[in-house]
């Protein structure tokens, strides 16, 4: 997975459209979830499509990585650029971070329709929740 630093770079340069593919293709570049997965208890709330967020073990004890998917593309590149602000790293890191302060150079409020995005704050609730979880022990 690409880092954050890298897609914005990306991300900058391209205009409208062009970011809209981007987005897209983050999507398509997620982990693919098993089927088996995409459950209620992994469904995050508040989103105008269908998404769902894993979080699964680390190869490395102590740090966070998710699997995540959703039926709409766009938001599943979305769901793409939340993950990458977080994955692999360390959890204690990540429960101590400002996720939504890491996104704000996308602008996705002024970039995409407000269904689309609506459902940022509780991908990002969720994905601190588990890294304060794992960051206590």
């Amino acid at each position: 997975m690409r880092s954050l630093d890298d897609i914005l770079e990306e991300y900058e340069f391209l205009e409208g459209d062009e970011r809209y593919g981007l987005l897209i293709e983050l999507g398509r570049e997620l982990e693919p979830m098993p089927d088996a997965l995409k459950t209620d208890a992994t469904l995050v709330r508040g989103c105008s499509a269908a998404v769902w967020v894993y979080p699964t073990e680390s190869e490395e004890p102590g740090r966070l990585h998710f699997l995540a998917d959703s039926n709409a593309a766009i938001t599943k590149g979305i769901v793409a650029l939340v993950i990458s602000a977080v994955q692999d790293k360390p959890a204690d890191e990540v429960a101590g971070m400002d996720v939504t302060a890491a996104l704000a150079p996308f602008d996705l409020k002024n970039q995409l329709s407000s269904n689309r995005t609506q459902g940022v704050p509780n991908m990002i609730a969720l994905v601190k929740e588990h890294a304060a979880r794992i960051a206590a022990g």
